[in-house]
């Protein structure tokens, strides 16, 4: 017990001479240690850095996909990513989804729930004084609510029998309530899309920027028979698409075949023929930001390394300064008991805090930056527990392998060289 007592007192005075010994050193030669530290700072910022808005970004991404539905396969012309080799001219002569289609699939699949046919184009808005170019439309059939995930904020949806009759009724993004209705409720108004009419009934729930085309707060949402007025729901430029949400408990995988057979069916191709259709899912979207995000990270590690590397010669250089000038004293903490494995440890916690202590200063530098990117725009970077930990742990590794080879050599030190040494 006694022993185990005095090992502890040992550690945390090997712990607190170090700490006070690197301060000291900071202290007394501050330029020559920033310049040192300035390595693993930028190394640190770098690599951390990338990984907090790696981080940032796939949790988005993740929010995103849950709200287009990770069940939910989107029937379109084009697929949602393009391969090396893509021969875009055999995809132009696809043609477009259509609602009988939808309609079809309906009718013959036993592993669909439920499905919403949606078509998007540009327009421009107007109220009184107030108007707004180019503003997304999204015209869809009456289960859009069933198959997309969001909030209602203000007002309600549209109805299922506005949906059927074609009501010229719209929900609108925050954004677009906020610029077009500016200081009064949108609930009721009337304002125009092009030449038409609409009155809105409900304004989403304020989401910031996603990946599903700039999320609801700038979209304006309009029954699909009511669009037919609008825009030609047969054109190219409409991006005409089928989303359908499987059943619960049903795999997408065999969802996805069993939409393949219909729609080959649908579309009468023989046996040889290659799909004029494609089966898209979020799913694929996350594989290939999966991909850029190990990318990015490796990107990060490389540029963070190489600053690191230089940091870490920076710490060795400093050690083994520090190790010259107090080679007296070593040779007196030798002469009066003290073991080998003691002066190890002091030298390598002295480094490490070193080391540490710079790691800080760039995570410090990530968590400024973070909050004035923060200010500036509604795509949130959060500096998490899990970066700050990786930092300062690389930061310790850094400083235990540049400085093992400083300690060992002032552990190996002759106490009575040492004490000698003028």
């Amino acid at each position: 017990m006694k022993h185990g007592i005095k090992a502890v007192v040992i550690w945390v005075r090997i712990v607190n001479e170090s700490v006070a010994f690197a301060v000291q050193s900071l202290v007394s030669n501050k330029l020559r240690t920033i310049l040192s530290l300035l390595g693993i700072t930028i190394g640190i910022f770098a690599i951390v850095s990338v990984f907090t808005v790696v981080d940032s970004l796939g949790r988005t991404i993740k929010k995103n996909i849950s709200e287009l539905g990770d069940n939910v396969v989107y029937i379109q012309k084009w697929p949602i990513m393009f391969g090396p080799g893509f021969q875009w001219w055999k995809y132009m002569q696809r043609p477009e989804a259509e609602l009988r289609e939808m309609d079809e699939i309906l009718k013959r699949a036993h592993t669909v729930e439920t499905a919403a046919f949606t078509i998007q184009g540009q327009k421009n808005v107007n109220y009184k004084n107030n108007s707004i170019p180019e503003v997304s439309i999204l015209a869809t059939s009456e289960d859009y609510e069933k198959v997309r995930t969001f909030e209602v904020d203000e007002g309600r949806f549209i109805s299922q029998s506005e949906f059927r009759s074609g009501k010229n009724v719209a929900v609108i993004g925050r954004k677009i309530a906020d610029d077009l209705f500016p200081g009064e409720s949108p609930i009721g108004k009337t304002f125009e899309i092009s030449s038409a009419k609409a009155t809105v009934v409900g304004v989403f729930k304020k989401e910031g920027e996603g990946i599903n085309s700039g999320s609801n707060d700038e979209l304006t949402l309009i029954p699909l028979n009511y669009a037919r007025t609008l825009l030609n729901i047969r054109s190219y430029n409409v991006r005409p698409t089928m989303m359908i949400k499987s059943k619960a408990g049903v795999p997408l995988d065999e969802m996805l075949d069993e939409l393949t057979g219909i729609m080959r069916s649908i579309r009468k191709l023989k046996p040889m023929e290659e799909d004029n259709f494609a089966l898209n899912t979020m799913s694929m979207l996350s594989t290939a930001f999966d991909s850029l995000m190990v990318t990015l990270n490796l990107a990060g590690f490389i540029i963070g390394g190489f600053a690191i590397l230089v940091g870490g010669f920076g710490i060795a250089n400093i050690m083994y300064v520090t190790v010259r000038e107090r080679t007296r004293i070593i040779g007196i903490q030798k002469a009066i008991g003290a073991r080998n494995v003691f002066i190890l440890f002091e030298f390598l916690f002295e480094a490490v805090t070193l080391s540490v202590l710079g790691g800080a200063v760039g995570l410090l530098l990530i968590f400024i930056g973070s909050l004035i990117a923060n200010s500036m725009m509604e795509f949130k970077i959060v500096l998490g527990l899990n970066n700050i930990v990786l930092g300062l742990a690389i930061s310790a590794g850094i400083g235990i392998i540049a400085g093992f080879a400083p300690a060992w050599r002032a552990s190996r030190l002759s106490p009575v060289v040492a004490i000698a040494t003028v």
